[in-house]
C-alpha cells in the first residue's frame, strides 16, 4: 500500500507531516486556516488496475467494505464495522437514476465511513478522547466507532434532534450534550472546551481522515458502473464532507490511470430551503457562504448554517459545471412518500431532497432523461421515524379493540 507523502493544505498549500495528530493547517496565514488533505505516494501503483489492488480475504474474494479500497487508503489496522461498499439501486422509473442507498451502512448513515476511518487513525495515534459536535447522524457514528475503538466520546447535539440519534449515542456508552441550538452552537462548544478537556476535536473538515473515509463513496460509485463517471452526482450537502471526499476521489482515479478518460461528473449540492447557504451563495456568485440565519427544516442533516468547506464545495460545483439548489420541506416530504409508494425505499429527508432536486432539473431541462446519474440517500428513513410523522402530521392511531 502506498505510503502517506504528506498533509497538504486547501488553501496555502503548505506540506505538514502526517507523522503526529493534525487538525487545521498549523501554518496557513489566513484566517479560517485551511483544511489538510491527505496525499499518497502513489509510485507503487503505476501501471496497476484496480482489479489487481482491491483488498481481499484469504480465499481471493474482494473484501465487501470500504475497506476493499486499501491500496489508497492510510497503512493502519482499521477500526471496522463492515462500513461502506453500498448498494447501488436502479430505479424502477427512471431509466438514468441510480440510488446510492448509504442507509445500509452501520448506524444507518454515510456517517459511518468518515467516522470509522476517522476513529481508526485517532486509534492509530493513541488519542484517548475525542469530542464531536454533531446535526445528529454524526454523533451515532462517532459513538459507535469510539466503542469499538475503546476510546471516549463527547457529543454534543441540538436538543431536537431524531431521537434515535440520541438513543444510539447513549446506548454505545458515548457523554452526550444536548443543546439548545444549532451545529454551530455546538461547534463553538467544543471549541472552547477541547483545550482545557483534553479532547481531540474530531468536528467536520477540523482533521484530515474524514475525507478519507467519504472519498470511498466516489470510488464505490465508479466501480459500480463499471470504472465510469455518471454524468452528475446528487449529493445532499450539509456540512459538504462528501462532495469533497469524492472529488479528491476522482482526482486520484485519474492519477492512477482507473477511469476512462472523459469528463467528471456534474456535482449537485443539494440543500433545504429552510437553511441553505451554499444554494444562495451560488445563485449571487459568491466564493463563500454567509451564515444562515433561523435556520430550521426536518432534514436535520442540511441544517448547517455556515460549512467550513465552503469555498471548497461551490470550487467542486462551478468547476464541474454542476449547480447548487434548495427545496422546499413540503418538496422533500412529497418525495419521501413517492419514492416509498412508488421504489418501495424510505428515504431519509435528506436523501428525499435529491430526489426532489433529480424532479426538478429534470423539469427544468438542467438534465435529460437519458442522463446517467447517481442520487446520494445519505441516510435510512426509519432513523428519522419521529421527525417524518411529525411532517406527515402523523400521531399514533387508537387501536381497535381485540376480537372476542
Amino acid at each position: 500500500m502506498p505510503a502517506i507523502a504528506f498533509l497538504e493544505c486547501s488553501r496555502c498549500h503548505a506540506h505538514v507531516s502526517a507523522e503526529t495528530p493534525q487538525t487545521l493547517c498549523p501554518v496557513c496565514p489566513d484566517s479560517p486556516a485551511g483544511i489538510l488533505y491527505v496525499r499518497y505516494d502513489f509510485s507503487a501503483l503505476a501501471g496497476t488496475r484496480p482489479d489487481d489492488v482491491i483488498a481481499r480475504d484469504t480465499a481471493g474474494v474482494p473484501w465487501s467494505g470500504m475497506w476493499r479500497y486499501r491500496s489508497v487508503l492510510p497503512d493502519v489496522p482499521p477500526v471496522t464495522l463492515g462500513e461502506g461498499w453500498t448498494p447501488m439501486l436502479h430505479s424502477k422509473r427512471y431509466a438514468g437514476v441510480w440510488l446510492k442507498e448509504e442507509g445500509t451502512n452501520p448506524t444507518g448513515t454515510f456517517k459511518a465511513r468518515g467516522l470509522g476511518l476517522a476513529v481508526t487513525l485517532a486509534h492509530h495515534y493513541g488519542i484517548t478522547k475525542i469530542a464531536i459536535p454533531s446535526a445528529g447522524n454524526a454523533a451515532g457514528a462517532l459513538a459507535a466507532y469510539a466503542a469499538a475503538a475503546g476510546i471516549e466520546a463527547h457529543i454534543f447535539m441540538p436538543a431536537d434532534v431524531p431521537f434515535a440519534n440520541y438513543v444510539e449515542a447513549i446506548a454505545y456508552g458515548a457523554k452526550v450534550t444536548l443543546v439548545n441550538g444549532l451545529i454551530s452552537d455546538c461547534a463553538r462548544i467544543v471549541s472552547e472546551r477541547k483545550e482545557q478537556e483534553g479532547w481531540f476535536d474530531i468536528s467536520t473538515l477540523k482533521e484530515p481522515f474524514r475525507v478519507e473515509g467519504k472519498k470511498t463513496m466516489g470510488y464505490e460509485l465508479v466501480e459500480q458502473l463499471g470504472w465510469q463517471y455518471p454524468d452528475a452526482v446528487f449529493y445532499p450537502t450539509g456540512g459538504g464532507v462528501g462532495m469533497i471526499g469524492m472529488w479528491k476521489a476522482f482526482e486520484e482515479l485519474e492519477e492512477l490511470g482507473w477511469v476512462k478518460p472523459g469528463r467528471r461528473p456534474r456535482m449537485i449540492a443539494v440543500q433545504s430551503t429552510g437553511c441553505a447557504p451554499v444554494a444562495r451563495a451560488f445563485e449571487q456568485g459568491a466564493s463563500v457562504s454567509e451564515a444562515w440565519r433561523d435556520a430550521a427544516t426536518f432534514a436535520s442533516g442540511l441544517r448547517v448554517p455556515k460549512p467550513y468547506g465552503d469555498a471548497i464545495i461551490l470550487d467542486i460545483v462551478r468547476k464541474s459545471e454542476g449547480t447548487a439548489l434548495a427545496l422546499t420541506d413540503e418538496q422533500i416530504l412529497a418525495s419521501i412518500l413517492d419514492w416509498a409508494r412508488n421504489e418501495g425505499i424510505f428515504l431519509s429527508p435528506e436523501g428525499a431532497a435529491a430526489t426532489a432536486a433529480y424532479d426538478h432539473l429534470l423539469q427544468t431541462g438542467f438534465l435529460k432523461p437519458e442522463d446517467k446519474v447517481v442520487l446520494f440517500n445519505t441516510g435510512a428513513g426509519l432513523k428519522y421515524t419521529d421527525v417524518t410523522a411529525e411532517a406527515m402530521k402523523l400521531s399514533r392511531p387508537t387501536a381497535e379493540p381485540a376480537m372476542k
